[in-house]
């Protein structure tokens, strides 16, 4: 019990510090992080497990999320904004976030499952990072799910978590071919790394002119992220998306 005290202090201290979220009620916290298992081998402490959590914190997390992109990018069209918050509300990007704030070491779980590994599974990161999400709005409300969203996931727009959802070749092309035909050619710089960690730079250039220079595991990658760096010295990328 008193290793579970510690990491329960350790873990109210990062949500402080890191996220300002301090709980006032722990219960909904111990809850948030428990898996049935856990609760199956301790009857005699009356504990209650994730799922409900989880369920709510799924709608308020898509809410905010909506919210967010709706009013980030208001030129955007329907389809586009759905295929973002598709990007942003799936089992990856959770478990993804779940890892950043290190939640996978406050899971508790029953012993069987501890020893299959089931700290490190992406569905159990997932559940839990939005049964969080349901836990700190019954627990401090809307506002404090869109300080701590702010603070973790929209930042990742800017970081290119979800370089996939834009076109950002398709967004180059119609931007400089506004007035007419320009020609846009894509070239392999270097290619480096095993056959199955390669890794590639690729140059784009506008009428011969280099305008970005961009890397990644496969060269379509590449070439978007040079297509990324061409809007951004164009200036284009930000007045179209933000």
């Amino acid at each position: 019990m008193l290793e579970v005290f510690k990491l329960q202090k350790e873990f109210d201290d990062i949500l402080a510090d890191r996220y300002n979220v301090k709980f006032k009620n722990e219960a909904l916290l111990d809850e948030a992080f428990t898996q049935a298992s856990y609760v199956n081998e301790h009857p005699d402490q009356d504990l209650k497990f994730y799922e409900r959590l989880e369920f709510l914190g799924d709608a308020v997390y898509q809410l905010v999320v909506s919210n967010y992109i709706f009013k980030r990018y208001p030129d955007m069209p329907q389809g586009r904004l759905s295929r973002l918050r598709a990007a942003m509300v799936n089992r990856h990007s959770f478990s993804r976030f779940a890892r950043e704030c290190h939640f996978d070491k406050y899971i508790r779980l029953g012993r069987g499952e501890e020893k299959v590994g089931a700290r490190n599974r992406d569905s159990l990161l997932c559940d839990i990072f939005e049964s969080f999400i349901g836990a700190v709005y019954l627990d401090q409300g809307i506002e404090t799910v869109k300080h701590f969203c702010n603070l973790v996931i929209f930042p990742k727009l800017d970081e290119g978590w979800f370089d996939e959802f834009f076109d950002h070749k398709t967004e180059l092309q119609e931007a400089i071919q506004i007035n007419g035909p320009v020609n846009i050619d894509y070239k392999v710089l270097d290619e480096d790394g095993p056959d199955n960690d390669r890794q590639f730079k690729v140059a784009v250039y506008v009428d011969n002119q280099e305008l970005g220079v961009g890397e990644g595991h496969a060269k379509k990658n590449a070439e978007q992220a040079a297509a990324k760096v061409a809007l951004n010295k164009l200036g284009i990328k930000d007045q179209k998306l933000q």
